[in-house]
């Protein structure tokens, strides 16, 4: 008897599955909050120098002596603010001297670039009615120190890389239950942190620890699923968590919707990790890693707790240590005593599947930050484009869950790459103008990278055995915040050649989905154990393969040599 037909005998996915997925899933939904909070904590007003007048002869000439009484304010930019290229308002420019004969109706704009302009030594005036307040009016990170608002950004991403290689091998030594609970509490006090804090340094610090703590809950959550249902409801519970996901994204427009302050959203976002920490404490330790990790005392009672809910407490009470050695006997005798991230490039099939593993999350991660963290560029009001953006995962996700159950985890992964690719692509011929038909690109391409997403978490898991099953999650981890770290980056090639990022964001992911048809499928196919149990599967595949090309070789089997 294997562990999966011990949980199986169990209860299979009984009450006890049912309600761990459950609570498990509840703060996904949250974790959608802090990944793409900037777009408006660190949403970017409309601004301009803060006007200043000069009264000189010209004002009197003008009839307008009391200016900043009589004239409106249309008037009173015109003769303080330079027009851009575009006949809009300049940002980060005004005259030096107020040009007064701009009030003439019939006076020429031609002249403006010959007239004296300077930065705006006094700050700026920002736009309120979508934005109350942000980081960038809050701090002034605009003009020269623009910037900085993508560094603060980036610097939350890179908290989610360290947290993914720190994360991953702790839970693999630690267990999933003690880590996931200090992320909660970590993201709860770190959020909180941040919404009070005092400067724009501090708050990169605060940001940096959340998203140390985002990848250590969004690892363990899915490790802890995965690892105590059976293998036939994997693809589905999968797809739970990454609909929570979705659903976060609805929660985030909603909330941003309703408080216009940067400081009291980061905080709504955050109190929330407090609950999960209290209750978290009332989760069971994954008994598949207890057992691996030779604490087969504790996977037994944890399992015995399981029968209990599931009521199943007599075939519970049936387990002992003994008869969970003999059914993990070829597992717990090839076991290391320790396993390390060198572990993933040790063997050829498993250092083969990590390298496709690190394709598959580069290309999703950096394609999907490309399109979702910049939202204003779109041109819409930025919550209904983010509603439109977490829309689409409903549908995707659901296609992909179809696909992965019934055609293939390896299949889906591959379509979902390649298509987001073309999608990114195909808005390089589609003219500036058309803003509605660049969007639907963008939406379905944005719609093929959550599908992608979904299948990478719930493949990712299936390929690498338990024992350093968290270390491969924490290099696709990883992998993703590296992706997600260059994709701002890549904005800054448009100024050589405005095409150039959508050839990178496109051509990546259809890299990756060519590489992830060389990964081995894994539908219905037990989880692995062991590293020795996925070389042995791999050897016996190539050999089945070799069979097959005997077989269809041979002779006998060739119509045309039968004389037929």
């Amino acid at each position: 008897m294997t562990f999966a037909e011990i949980l199986d005998n169990l209860g299979g996915m009984g009450h006890f599955q049912r309600l761990s997925v459950a609570f498990l899933a509840i703060p996904l939904m949250m974790l959608a909050g802090h990944n793409m909070l900037q777009n408006f904590t660190a949403g970017i007003p409309g601004h301009h120098c803060q006007i200043r007048i000069t009264t000189t002869a010209n004002a009197t000439r003008f009839g307008h002596p009391n200016v900043s009484q009589e004239l409106g304010a249309q008037s009173l930019l015109r003769i303080s603010i330079p027009m851009d290229g575009n006949q809009k308002v300049e940002r980060c420019r005004r005259f030096v001297t107020t040009q007064w004969r701009l009030l003439d109706p019939n006076a020429s704009l031609t002249n403006d670039t010959a007239v004296d302009t300077e930065p705006c030594p006094e700050g700026w005036t920002y736009d309120r009615s979508v934005f109350k307040n942000t980081i960038v009016s809050e701090w002034d990170l605009v003009c020269d120190a623009r910037s900085l608002r993508q560094m603060a950004q980036s610097i939350y991403m890179a908290g989610v890389l360290i947290g993914s290689i720190v994360f991953g091998g702790l839970s693999d030594r630690f267990g999933r239950k003690a880590l996931i609970v200090w992320s909660y509490l970590q993201m709860g006090v770190a959020g909180a942190c941040t919404a009070f804090a005092p400067n724009f340094t501090a708050y990169c610090v605060f940001r940096f620890l959340c998203g140390a703590a985002m990848s250590g809950i969004a690892l363990n959550s899915v490790s802890l699923c995965m690892e105590w249902i059976p293998t036939k409801y994997r693809a589905i519970v999968g797809t739970i968590n990454g609909y929570c996901y979705t659903t976060g994204q609805f929660i985030l427009a909603g909330a941003a919707y309703a408080v216009s302050d940067w400081r009291w959203l980061q905080l709504a976002v955050s109190l929330p990790f407090f609950v999960f920490f209290l209750y978290s404490w009332l989760f069971v330790e994954s008994a598949r890693w207890l057992a691996i990790s030779g604490k087969q005392e504790q996977a037994v009672r944890g399992l015995k707790r399981a029968a209990w809910i599931n009521g199943r407490k007599q075939e519970g009470e049936k387990l002992d240590v003994e008869v969970l050695k003999l059914s993990m006997q070829k597992e717990l005798s090839s076991n290391k005593a320790s396993h390390s991230m060198a572990d993933l490039v040790r063997t050829p099939t498993v250092r083969r599947i990590s390298c496709g593993v690190s394709f598959v999350w580069f290309a999703t991660s950096f394609a999907y930050y490309g399109l979702v963290m910049d939202l204003q560029n779109f041109g819409f009001n930025i919550y209904l484009t983010m509603l439109v953006f977490g829309a689409v995962d409903f549908p995707a996700k659901f296609i992909s869950v179809l696909i992965i159950t019934f055609v293939g985890r390896r299949f889906c992964q591959a379509f979902s790459l390649i298509l987001a690719g073309l999608c990114i692509l195909a808005n390089i011929f589609v003219p500036q103008d058309l803003s509605n038909l660049r969007l639907t690109f963008a939406v379905i391409g944005k719609g093929s990278l959550a599908a992608s997403f979904n299948s990478a978490y719930i493949f990712t898991g299936e390929l690498f055995p338990t024992v350093i099953r968290q270390s491969g999650l924490g290099l696709g981890g990883t992998m993703a915040r590296v992706g997600s770290m260059i994709a701002p980056l890549v904005q800054m090639t448009g100024e050589f050649f405005p095409p150039l990022p959508l050839i990178i964001y496109g051509i990546s992911p259809i890299i990756s989905g060519t590489v992830a048809c060389l990964l081995p499928e894994t539908r219905n196919v037990p989880l692995p154990e062991t590293i020795e149990q996925v070389e042995r599967q791999s050897r016996k595949g190539q050999e089945d393969e070799q069979q097959m090309t005997v077989l269809l070789d041979s002779p006998k089997l060739d119509p045309c040599k039968d004389g037929s």
